[in-house]
């Protein structure tokens, strides 16, 4: 599956700590698109979705959620709840979000703009392109 966890190293000190997201160094493509998910409900799931071309690296900044990864042969559930670790989602993996914190903030970094088209929101349709 087209997934790792990336850990980020952490700088820090009596003050606090920092850590330092950089393209093609800690996070592996040249990031395009930053965006950030927060108050969303406990009970919801989001996503729902698939990228043909999309790379993300999603990073749970506080709180904690849950990402359900599935290839169309296999699924793997991944916790988020460090802010130090970066979960790189790469093509054509199905993805859903759930399990949220009341004081969840999920940042995620893409290799592209947002393009609609660029969704494929059917499980079924994501099933068929993989296939080909």
């Amino acid at each position: 599956m087209k997934h790792k966890l990336i850990k980020f190293q952490v700088m820090g000190d009596e003050r606090g700590s920092l850590i330092s997201l950089e393209q093609q160094k800690n996070i592996p493509f040249k990031i395009k698109r930053v965006y950030y998910i927060y108050g969303t409900k406990t009970d919801m799931v989001r996503g729902k979705h698939a990228h043909p071309n999309l790379k993300q690296v999603a990073v749970c900044v506080n709180g904690s959620c849950k990402f359900l990864l599935d290839n169309g042969k296999e699924k793997q559930t991944v916790e988020l709840n460090s802010p130090d670790v970066g979960l790189y989602i790469g093509k054509n993996i199905w993805r859903e979000m759930y399990d949220f914190t009341p004081d969840c903030v999920l940042m995620v970094l893409a290799n592209e703009y947002y393009n609609e088209e660029e969704y494929i929101r059917d499980y079924q349709r994501f099933l068929d392109s993989i296939k080909k």
